[in-house]
């Protein structure tokens, strides 16, 4: 006999409607380091520009990192960031959009937090004490289940 565990949700049967995400994660580091962040003194290069494209590569490979995330055509992937010198902290925010069948929460959460981990490790020769130390969805809209939006 043959037993068939479970999957992949079958999204076959939802309606398309058009899916957006927008998610953040904060990285904080010691002043020394945000300074050097900030003028541009990492000895790899730009950092919040190999960043960017981390984040985006992320948002696109999700299925391969995270099992049973469907594999989307993404429509937009946006990243931005926001330096905060009083905290000593960069916030990478990403808000990414589809025309689908299933959310993009996984895609969005994905590049934030590939975001802030190639910025602790193009800055890590400076901090290796640096912490990510928040990773949350901020909303999301369309699907059956509607919009969701945190409240903080």
């Amino acid at each position: 006999m043959t037993q068939f565990g479970e999957g992949m949700v079958d999204v076959g049967s939802k309606d398309v409607t058009r899916r957006v995400a927008r998610a953040q994660s904060t990285i904080r580091m010691n002043p020394e380091t945000y300074a050097a962040l900030m003028n541009g003194e990492c000895p790899k290069g730009d950092v919040l520009q190999t960043a960017r494209v981390a984040a985006i590569m992320a948002a696109k490979s999700t299925p391969a990192i995270i099992p049973l995330c469907h594999p989307l055509e993404l429509s937009k992937i946006k990243i931005d960031f926001k330096s905060d010198e009083s905290s000593a902290s960069v916030t990478a925010m990403a808000e990414v959009a589809y025309q689908g069948r299933t959310g993009v929460e996984m895609e969005a959460l994905t590049a934030v937090s590939a975001a802030t981990l190639t910025i602790y490790d193009m800055m890590k020769w400076s901090d290796k004490g640096m912490k990510i130390v928040e990773t949350k969805l901020l909303s999301k809209s369309g699907g059956k289940s509607g919009d969701y939006q945190r409240q903080e």
